[in-house]
């Protein structure tokens, strides 16, 4: 569903209009924004308290953390203007955005490895029928991530083929993580809650940094603004939707 999502730069064809720009770049930051709570930061204290933790702790404190790594990881990424994309260079700003939207999908992926893990355990079949759900939601809920870094990048310049294959690489860790959580099911479930909320701070960061100053909102009508709601709604409605 990621690749599906990303698939969608090839219906693109104008590269040089910036009100899309600033519409793709605003989607993108309302995708991440509903994702970092609904998704996230919400599971995570949910989890927390499940596990008879303080529910804020790990949703703060592996927020902050979050925080703290793309901090670490903007500092050490070198820093390229948008005309790096036409030299085929990567500008920080991309890897973040691909790295916040990958660290985001290793927890979901472990969620639902957790889920079966327990439906295996327990043998029960409507355990089973739930963790179906919660996979098909959450590749549902791919979709719109998966064009938020595909089209995005293909605005700044960089070729349809690359930007596609950026997207969709992001979600390869989802089924990966699943599997992995899967053979260690019993120890991971205490530190889920603090990966739910480590993702959420580093997608959040990237909304702060860079995906709205470079929307340049203020700019050019409320094309950028609308852009984050429209995202935002999208993300909302699909992870309440489909829980």
């Amino acid at each position: 569903m990621t690749a599906a999502g990303a698939a969608v730069v090839f219906l693109f064809r104008k590269k040089n209009s910036m009100t899309l720009h600033r519409v793709m770049l605003g989607f993108a930051a309302g995708v991440m924004i509903a994702a970092s709570m609904w998704s996230l930061l919400i599971p995570a204290i949910e989890k927390a308290e499940e596990l008879g933790m303080v529910g804020w702790l790990p949703a703060a404190g592996g927020s902050i953390l979050g925080i703290g790594f793309l901090l670490l990881m903007d500092y050490l990424l070198p820093h390229f203007g948008p005309e790096s994309f036409h030299r085929g260079a990567s500008p920080s700003r991309t890897a973040l955005l691909v790295l916040a939207v990958t660290l985001h999908n290793i927890p979901e992926g472990m969620a639902v490895g957790v889920s079966f893990a327990l439906a295996a355990q327990s043998g029960d079949a409507a355990l089973l029928t739930a963790s179906t759900a919660l996979a098909i939601g959450i590749g549902i809920q791919n979709f719109p991530e998966g064009a938020a870094i595909a089209l995005p990048l293909y605005q700044e310049g960089m070729g349809k083929g690359k930007a596609f294959c950026i997207g969709a690489t992001s979600g390869l860790v989802e089924p990966v993580f699943a599997l992995l959580t899967v053979l260690v099911a019993g120890t991971v479930q205490l530190v889920l809650p603090w990966l739910l909320s480590f993702a959420a701070g580093a997608m959040l960061y990237v909304v702060v940094e860079e995906l709205i100053p470079e929307a340049n909102l203020s700019q050019g009508g409320h094309s950028g603004t609308l852009g984050v709601m429209a995202g935002f709604l999208i993300m909302m409605i699909l992870d309440v939707a489909l829980g």
